[in-house]
């Protein structure tokens, strides 16, 4: 077939260019007339038509080439002429398709530019051509061109510069905006693909590519974050989870979309963002976030992440903390100043990525040498290796010497003495870094020795003092625990197990007690090993990771042998107490915190040692610190598989169970909420409770406070389609309950339309009390003892005991006066009904009281229910306070009857003084800084002695004549007790009292009595921050209560923090003491400094605004999250509202300020957008309205006002720097900012703003870009988060051009705006919202339809009345095709494979 083709196209061709002898010995004389060409080119023509015709289409390619091929092997001009007129000719009359000529011509290996009159020709003939080709075919001849030209030398004959132009004709003529023979934004992509940025363009094509390059640049500014390289998040403990930090992890930069030529600083390695986020303490996992490293491929090799920019970060912080040690005013090794924070955060960071393998140790290590060289740093050299020693001591076991060789290069740099080291005083805890180097040696040359390396170094002279003493200590066989002699051994010899059993014996005996001594804990027949004063944290914090990790694991061990023993002595107080503490060690997490919950709990769990079970729980309740949010759902997930189980429905058990999943529950940050809920989607049954009403409601109430902060559902009003839904209808299926319409009212709005249609039928009071009538009169007409114990404690039986108790104590005053002469009958009821059952028992209890309060006749009647409910408790203990209260709180009751339940739970906290005298000593006598206490014991016994806890009925036992011996075995209780188990019952309390305006009074009473508890609080700044957050509405008009519930909250806490901690001085001494008719209006001062003290906490000011403290104790994981939420706090505190702080705000910055220096101000910005985002809707919404009203300023109104080019007037940066910024810049700049912090749900708002707000006043051009300035940066993030929001706003975009396109004579930027629009479709949209803009399309002038015929993919005919003349040939388009980004190839005509699927729509 193939020879046969040839031969019939060789007969046509042939012909036609053969000639005469006489014309070739007389080359040039003889010429054509036009006539005579034209006949040949007409015969020519038809006998190549008539064969054209009956080739199958699959040759049509081949047989292009083979006329390219004769073409190109003719050496006369004259022929190549006469045959590229041919082939023009078919392409005009449509014989050939244009796209298939242009690509044989350009794809030739004969096409070179030597060939200079070949090459003239080629392109002139594809100049004349191209016109025709679909515009992707344009794309790909592009990149061809651009190809073919990189081919040409840098030097060549200046003869044949003239011929080689003809190429760049074609370049120009693709390039030209007019003729529109592709989008812009495909010949950009494949320009920007050839010369990245930063790379010149070839010679031959001038400024040409340069100068259009520059054109895009409008469009990637419109796409640009203002001063995005500046903006810093606030790393939180569940790391700032969210796109907009993320970056490439090969190169530090932003991921930015598009080939668009952005300004060079989006394009440099972000550093100093990677710095500062590794800088701040719990920040491991936002940094594996923000670099997509995945630590799950920890041992699979061929997954190994290593991650050099990362690495050299960390190595740039060691050299910055070395920095800080030798500039530090008072450097004292022994002390440590606020460097040593740094160090202590450095070791933790890096065991982490290197343990992951994230960070090479040896690499880390030459490079640390390379970087320290010649700089004369020493003073924190003791500092760097313990840092070192930590991994070393570690790992040096399971890896090659080799590994850890390059630590004696830095030794050498740093320790340049030629005298020996003097012995440090081993008093002082800093004495073991003081002794790391020579720990260092000890493990080098022990794993020489063990690998009988010839590698063997002998000590270094300067650690010989060092060394003996070391090797004297190991001979002393009694070691005392005054000094560190213990910690220096253990990190020395941790390698070495013969030394090493010595120091770490004594450590683990000291907290193990000896075997014979025994001592009490709280409650009957409970014992426990003698010891009691735990490791304190610096002889801890002195101790290697190495070192720690055997300590852990030997307690760990221990434990679970003891459980598997059954052991009826419980654990030693100071063995707990050790134990929690080393949890607080992030380092030592696979052992730690990740070993209690996947090993440690469900060995004891299996073992049934119950006692050792509430041990552990009471340790997570009150001795934990930054546990990551995976492992505190993962344990609640435990407590209520645990809940189901037979042996835990005991009255003790039980209610620690339950304490602790409360506690669980109401701690989730809202950040938090979502990201781990969603992890059980597939079972919502394991995170929930199948019985308990109350734990289910703290969950409910949790998500509704979350949804509310995050915005989780702004812009929806249903739940459905959300992750909450499942979750919701389980928990309605296992516990089904209604909410009273005051709570409902705060819930957000789809919530509410859930509980609405879900709504429960309730059992009404009245027959309630019938039933309650109905059981009493059975009970005093039964006498037989076992009869009434069956039948009241019959399983299935309406939950009406404690209803007929208190009954009997209203009739009788007595509980054992009914008919028996004892309470025999009724004790054993309440022991057969069980602890779990009891429950719901409590809760038909709180609503008969209710009804019994609301009928009474007050007065003495009051006095004497109060006192009855009040025996209950304290005298009788049937039932603890804590659990009464918690469902009284927790019941739906409306209106009037609302308050009586509310009036009830303040009767019985305050009337009577037994919870008073409680909370009063117990906040007097205790401190909540545990972690620096050695005498928590001896408190906790002496406070147990005064009030002992009484859970199993004991009162009511002793009513018995004569009295029942207690034999109740008791289990072990080392932290709790009343008052703190009854703080985060308060925090609901505070909760439901606020949400009902009449009981206001109420409440400030009760943060009067009881606020002093809040000292003890684990997140007291944070509850506020929740409770002045979620209650905004409530509390706008309430200001008296708002300054009440912080001045009880933080004055609570005075005399354990430092002055300055988190309030401003202004506000305590103005906003705390405020009067109702004098009325405190901060100004602009006050605003600038609160701000300012942010501002200084992120740039890492030394001294902080804020005093330093110890980050693993403290509520907030770092300075920065401190700093943002008592920031927010204040300002939700102020008696201003919410609109007017936003707006004095904004001003900060808007306004110019004496305080806020002009080189810092996107730092300032940056902290605006962080603490105004943090803020209620009320207080961000403003800068809707600064948008607004600089979109009607004469700016962008009437385009005379500014003569230049809006890119300029809205390239911030640049104004700044000038000293020409505008109003509108600045409010540009601080959208952004306040943006790029914002969550999903409040950016959700945008498209409404965009449709409702803006799109009406949007006429001129200069409106439009604004607008396209402002929301252009974020739809990246739309599209990864909200694809829905992302396609209203492309809508909004094309509608708001129709608008301009009606209004303005001139638009003078249609290139700009219309590459943005195919940088929407094509890196966005694709085709989602083709049918919504083709209408507007069609609608627009002829040149702007010109330019985006290629979205509507409709001819240029229908463009045609405003298209310049460009070709001898119609242009058609090929038909509709899929989003596809520009992208080209020559052999390859179906859509690149790498083509851009735009998500569904969310």
């Amino acid at each position: 077939m193939a020879l046969s083709m040839e031969t019939q196209l060789q007969s046509i061709f042939e012909d036609v260019v053969k000639t005469e002898m006489i014309e070739e010995a007389f080359a040039g004389m003889f010429m054509d007339t036009p006539e005579d060409e034209r006949t040949k080119l007409i015969s020519c023509l038809g006998a190549f038509r008539q064969y054209w015709g009956t080739l199958p289409q699959e040759s049509h390619d081949q047989c292009v080439q083979w006329i390219v091929r004769f073409t190109h092997s003719q050496h006369s001009p004259k022929r190549i002429s006469f045959l590229y007129d041919c082939l023009a000719m078919a392409v005009e009359t449509s014989l050939l398709p244009p796209r298939m000529v242009c690509v044989a011509l350009i794809s030739s290996d004969s096409l070179e530019w030597e060939r200079s009159q070949l090459w003239a020709l080629t392109f002139k003939l594809i100049r004349k051509i191209i016109g025709g080709v679909d515009y992707k075919g344009v794309r790909d001849l592009l990149k061809a061109v651009l190809d073919k030209i990189q081919s040409i030398p840098t030097t060549v004959s200046s003869a044949v510069v003239q011929q080689l132009l003809v190429a760049r004709e074609v370049v120009e003529y693709i390039l030209d905006r007019n003729a529109c023979l592709l989008p812009a934004y495909f010949a950009i992509t494949e320009i920007r693909k050839l010369y990245p940025e930063g790379q010149l363009s070839h010679w031959l094509l001038g400024s040409l590519i340069s100068d259009f390059v520059d054109s895009f640049r409008p469009t990637s500014r419109i796409n640009s974050i203002c001063g995005r390289c500046s903006l810093l998040p606030v790393v939180n403990n569940s790391g700032a989870i969210c796109n907009s930090w993320k970056l490439d992890p090969n190169t530090l930069r932003f991921p930015l979309r598009g080939m668009l030529p952005y300004d060079k600083d989006l394009f440099e390695p972000q550093t100093g963002l990677l710095r500062y986020v590794l800088e701040q303490p719990y920040s491991r996992e936002m940094v594996c976030n923000m670099l997509g490293l995945n630590k799950q491929t920890l041992n699979i090799a061929q997954h190994k992440q290593r991650c050099p920019v990362l690495e050299e970060q960390l190595v740039d912080l060691v050299v910055y903390a070395m920095e800080r040690s030798e500039t530090e005013e008072h450097f004292d090794a022994d002390v440590g100043g606020t460097s040593q924070l740094l160090w202590q955060h450095l070791s933790s960071q890096l065991i982490f990525f290197v343990l992951f393998q994230f960070a090479s140790f040896p690499h880390m290590v030459l490079s640390l040498h390379q970087k320290l060289a010649g700089r004369g740093l020493i003073k924190g050299r003791d500092h760097l290796m313990w840092v070192l020693l930590q991994f070393i001591s570690g790992s040096i076991q399971k890896n090659a010497l080799a590994d850890f060789l390059p630590v004696m290069k830095l030794f050498d740099l740093l320790y340049p003495e030629k005298e020996c080291i003097p012995v440090p005083d081993i008093n002082k805890p800093q004495s073991t870094h003081s002794f790391a180097m020579t720990c260092i040696w000890i493990h080098l040359n022990r794993k020489a020795q063990n690998d009988n390396s010839k590698l063997q170094i002998p000590i270094p002279h300067s650690l010989k003092l060092h060394h003996e003493f070391l090797q004297q200590s190991l001979r002393n066989k009694s070691l005392g625990m005054l000094d560190y002699k213990i910690a220096l051994l253990c990190n020395a010899y941790s390698t070495n197990s013969e030394c090493f059993t010595l120091p770490m014996g004594v450590l683990v005996e000291t907290i193990y007690g000896n075997g014979s001594m025994r001592i009490n804990l709280p409650g009957t027949n409970c014992t426990a090993s003698g010891s009691v004063s735990p490791l304190p944290m610096n002889l801890l914090d002195s101790l290697t990771v190495h070192a720690k990790m055997s300590l852990i694991h030997s307690i760990a061990t221990r434990v679970i042998k003891l459980a598997h023993a059954k052991s009826s002595i419980a654990l030693a107080p100071a063995l707990v107490e050790t134990y929690s503490r080393l949890l607080v060690y992030m380092e030592i997490e696979s052992l730690g915190i990740k070993g209690f919950i996947s090993q440690l709990l469900p060995n004891v769990f299996k073992s049934h040692a119950w006692g050792i079970l509430h041990t552990l729980l009471e340790m997570f309740s009150y001795r934990m610190h930054h546990i990551q949010p995976h492992y505190r759902v993962q344990l609640l997930s435990h407590l209520h598989s645990l809940a189901a189980v037979p042996q835990t429905n005991q009255n003790q058990l039980h209610l620690c169970v339950e304490s602790t999943a409360l506690r669980l529950i109401t701690a989730l940050g809202s950040s938090e909420v979502q990201p781990q809920f969603t992890r059980f989607l597939n079972d919502p049954k394991t995170v929930l409770s199948a019985e308990s009403e109350e734990l289910n409601r703290a969950l409910i109430l949790t998500l509704a406070r979350a949804t509310h902060i995050t915005d989780f559902f702004t812009g929806s009003d249903s739940i459905q389609g959300t992750w909450c839904k499942d979750i919701l209808q389980t928990i309605m299926t296992f516990t089904p309950h209604n909410w009273a319409s005051h709570t409902l009212s705060c819930f957000p709005a789809p919530l509410q339309a859930f509980f609405k249609q879900n709504n429960v039928p309730q059992e009404s009071r009245f027959n309630l009390k019938k039933n309650v009538e109905e059981e009493y009169r059975k009970w005093k007409s039964m006498s037989n003892e076992n009869d009434i114990i069956t039948h009241f404690s019959l399983q299935g039986s309406p939950p009406l005991f404690l209803c007929l108790l208190w009954k009997m104590l209203l009739e009788t005053d007595h509980i054992n006066q009914i008919g028996f002469r004892d309470g025999k009958p009724q004790l054993k009821v309440l022991e057969r009904i069980g602890a779990r059952a009891l429950v719901a028992h409590v809760r038909t209890f709180a609503d008969f009281l209710v009804y019994e309060f609301s009928t009474s006749a007050g007065g003495q009647q009051l006095n004497k229910c109060i006192e009855i409910l009040n025996d209950m408790v304290w005298k009788y203990n049937i039932v603890t306070l804590d659990r009464l209260i918690l469902c009284l709180a927790m019941r739906s009751h409306e209106g009037n009857e609302a308050q009586v339940c509310y009036f009830i739970i303040q009767l019985l906290l305050l009337k009577p003084n037994d919870f008073r005298n409680r909370v009063n000593d117990f906040v007097k006598e205790n401190a909540p800084e545990h972690w620096l206490q050695n005498d928590w014991h001896s408190k906790h016994m002496s406070y147990h002695k005064k009030y002992p806890e009484k859970l199993y009925f004991e009162g009511l036992a002793d009513q018995v004549n004569p009295p029942m011996q207690h034999t109740s075995q008791y289990l072990p209780i080392y932290f709790g007790n009343v008052c703190l188990r009854f703080l985060p019952v308060f925090d609901i309390v505070i909760h439901r009292f606020l949400e009902l305006i009449p009981v206001s009074k109420s409440l400030e009473t009760l943060l009067d009595h009881l606020g002093g508890l809040y000292k003890f609080h684990d997140r007291p700044v944070t509850y506020l921050y929740n409770t002045l957050h979620y209650y905004e509405r409530h509390l706008r008009e309430r200001t008296s209560l708002k300054r009440k519930l912080v001045h009880a909250i933080m004055s609570s806490l005075k005399d354990n923090r430092t002055p300055g901690w988190c309030l401003s001085e202004t506000y305590i001494k103005f906003g705390m003491s405020a009067r109702e008719d004098n009325v405190w209006i901060p100004d602009d001062t006050y605003y600038c400094k609160l701000i300012g003290r942010l501002v200084d906490t992120m740039a890492g000011k030394s001294p902080g605004p804020f005093p330093n403290c110890d980050w693993r104790f403290n509520e907030f994981p770092n300075p920065a999250a401190h700093a943002l939420h008592v920031t927010c706090v204040e300002l939700m505190a102020l008696t201003v509202p919410g609109k007017d702080v936003g707006n004095a705000l904004l001003n900060v910055v808007l306004r110019s300020q004496p305080l806020v220096p002009r080189e810092n101000i996107t730092a300032w910005m940056n902290a605006i957008g962080l603490v105004i985002t943090a803020l209620p809707e009320p207080y961000w919404i403003v800068l809707h309205d600064r948008i607004v009203s600089v979109m009607g300023s004469p700016t962008l109104t009437t385009e005379t006002a500014w003569a230049g080019c809006p890119f300029a007037l809205l390239d911030f940066t640049a104004c700044h720097q000038s000293y020409s910024e505008m109003n509108c810049s600045y409010v540009l700049a601080l959208a952004h900012a306040v943006w790029h912090h914002s969550s999903i749900g409040q950016l959700s708002l945008i498209p409404k703003f965009l449709s409702e707000t803006l799109k009406p006043v949007v006429q001129t051009e200069f409106q439009l870009l604004y607008v396209y300035h402002l929301v252009g940066p974020f739809l990246q993030r739309f599209q990864q988060e909200r694809t829905r929001c992302m396609l209203e706003i492309g809508v909004a975009f094309y509608e708001m051009l129709q608008a301009v396109d009606q209004h303005s004579q001139h638009l003078h930027f249609m290139d700009p705006i219309c590459d943005f629009l195919y940088h929407i479709k094509y890196m966005y949209t694709g085709d989602s919202v083709k049918e919504q803009v083709e209408k507007i399309i069609m609608t627009l002038r002829p040149a702007m339809k010109l330019r985006l015929r290629f979205i509507t993919h409709s001819s240029k005919i229908e463009t045609s009345s405003a298209a310049p003349p460009s070709s001898s040939s119609t242009t058609t388009t090929t038909s509709s095709s899929s989003a596809q980004p520009p992208t080209s190839s020559i052999s390859v005509s179906s859509p690149s494979s790498t083509q851009h699927t735009p998500m569904s729509v969310g």
